[in-house]
């Protein structure tokens, strides 16, 4: 990452004593884990220690620094930009290398051990204002097509579903990651006109780089109760195989009833498992739409629908438009008037 950059960061790591800030100065406590007390951090806190209301904020953990086990009401993404760190939730531990990236959900129980003196690590907070990610049925007026998998973010976001989910994210010092952060903590500190609309679109395009990247390796941890179980790993299936998957094979595939794995999807994501599917189906044939001249007879069948007028039907219920409708709004290819 950039000297400058770096330098920044640095200036805003000074150590904090929580122990010196007197009881009208702390969050109110909302339970004990571990015999310890948990706090609520529900209001984003700048690096000066006052109360930043923008939906998108960074801070700078503050090194040799106790801070006890806390909740947010947002989604807080960890990244040590230097060194190391340790997280501690309610069931794990867990250590970050050099720009490995933890997702926190809403109302997750977690705690960052101090940190060195020579490490270098951010906060970045997303409240529920940030992005349209609690929206996740992709039901939009204006075309918006989403992947399966990109439901992640929106449970992490989510106060009933995230509760108790995190996700890791190795890196391995992924230099478009890194460049991405440091453009991310660039915009933010130094900002300019667009600056937050740059934010917020290289932050979309840091997940999706991350589910890319999990795609391949899928080496990724989850905090769910079952921990045979990632949820990632699940609703990246569904994305590979949607056209021609079954939940009978599925559950084989990964070693589940069929019954189990069911009520796992419709639990964590509050989708059945039909209904993934058919939002995957729809989103991929949003995509030929707007890029060939396929027949939609022919896409219906790509996607996996044998009977198209099942496929309208489908298409209707999920984006609100017909194919057709679809195809004449957004084809690259149509003809637009001269305004």
């Amino acid at each position: 990452m950039e000297a400058e950059i770096l330098k920044i960061l640095q200036e805003k790591n000074h150590p904090r004593d929580w122990e010196a800030l007197g009881p009208e100065m702390r969050p109110r406590r909302s339970g004990m884990l571990k015999n310890e007390p948990v706090y609520e951090f529900f209001h984003t806190l700048d690096d000066s220690l006052e109360v930043n209301l923008q939906s998108i904020a960074i801070s700078v953990q503050p090194v040799k620094s106790y801070i006890p086990y806390h909740v947010h009401n947002y989604v807080e993404m960890i990244v040590p930009i230097v060194g190391e760190c340790t997280v501690i939730t309610k069931n794990d531990r867990l250590e970050l290398q050099q720009n490995d990236l933890i997702i926190i959900g809403n109302h997750t129980i977690h705690r960052v051990e101090p940190i060195s003196e020579e490490s270098i690590v951010i906060n970045l907070t997303l409240k529920d204002t940030a992005f349209t990610l609690n929206d996740y049925h992709f039901m939009y007026e204006d075309r918006v097509t989403k992947k399966v998998s990109s439901l992640l973010f929106s449970l992490l976001s989510n106060e009933t579903q995230g509760e108790n989910i995190y996700r890791l994210f190795r890196t391995h010092q992924d230099g478009k990651i890194q460049t991405l952060l440091g453009d991310i903590i660039q915009e933010y500190y130094h900002p300019d006109t667009q600056s937050n609309q740059i934010i917020r679109l290289e932050l979309l395009t840091l997940f999706a780089r991350l589910i890319r990247s999990a795609a391949n390796e899928q080496e990724m941890i989850t905090s769910e109760d079952d921990a045979s179980v990632n949820l990632l790993s699940l609703l990246l299936y569904i994305e590979k195989n949607y056209a021609q998957i079954t939940l009978e094979e599925m559950a084989q595939h990964f070693g589940f009833n069929p019954n189990y794995l069911s009520s796992y999807l419709k639990k964590h994501t509050g989708l059945t498992f039909i209904k993934l599917v058919h939002l995957q189906r729809v989103n991929v044939a949003a995509e030929y739409l707007t890029y060939t001249n396929a027949p939609i007879e022919q896409i219906a069948l790509k996607v996996g629908y044998e009977n198209p007028s099942y496929f309208y039907k489908m298409f209707r219920k999920n984006l609100k438009i017909l194919p057709t409708e679809y195809r004449e709004k957004y084809s690259i290819h149509a003809k637009k008037p001269i305004e």
